[in-house]
């Protein structure tokens, strides 16, 4: 591979069911809530990293529900760490990008914002896929001990349980609607 180039994430089996669910949230392109942005400073503030971010990986795009660091609100999914990590069982971790053959050549570090440490753990819906990831980056290269990747794993799954809240007020909605419309005939 030439040095200009980079891997982009590998699109596995179960990509359409995996967005279905994801779509099925309605959660991307929604507003600032503050249940998830109480947790990326709850991270941010534990770890001390000067990124972190819940991200949802689209068909072709990475969205951000809730950043602490970064001014994008989305990135392209084929240079994006979290589409790498979506394919993990739980958690990826990218000691020094310079490093990883995977992105040494992303425009993500060889450009604004300079990512040289990347760690995410994987963020599932209600159905089991993964839809994303909670996410920890640095401007220089970092290393987590294991004491402290369960810990982002823990902040993971809360995240998930506040998706799977979404997932039931969803289901009461249209059961009230059902109901309602139901009652009106």
């Amino acid at each position: 591979m030439n040095q200009t180039e980079y891997i982009p994430p590998e699109i596995t089996a179960g990509e359409e069911e995996r967005l279905e669910e994801l779509h099925g949230l309605q959660l991307l392109d929604t507003a600032s809530e503050q249940r998830f942005d109480r947790y990326t400073r709850l991270v941010a503030d534990t770890f001390g990293f000067p990124i972190v971010l819940i991200t949802l990986v689209d068909r072709d795009r990475q969205w951000f529900k809730s950043r602490l660091g970064w001014n994008r609100t989305q990135c392209p999914r084929d240079i994006s760490f979290c589409g790498h990590t979506i394919n993990e069982e739980s958690f990826m971790l990218v000691p020094d990008t310079l490093d990883d053959p995977r992105f040494a050549a992303n425009p993500l570090v060889t450009g604004e914002p300079f990512i040289r440490f990347y760690a995410g753990a994987v963020v599932r819906g209600p159905e089991g896929r993964a839809l994303g990831t909670l996410c920890v980056l640095d401007h220089q290269p970092r290393y987590l001990d294991e004491d402290h990747r369960n810990l982002l794993r823990q902040f993971a799954g809360l995240v998930e349980n506040e998706i799977a809240h979404t997932a039931d007020l969803l289901v009461l909605k249209s059961t009230i609607q059902r109901l309602a419309e139901g009652a009106g005939g």
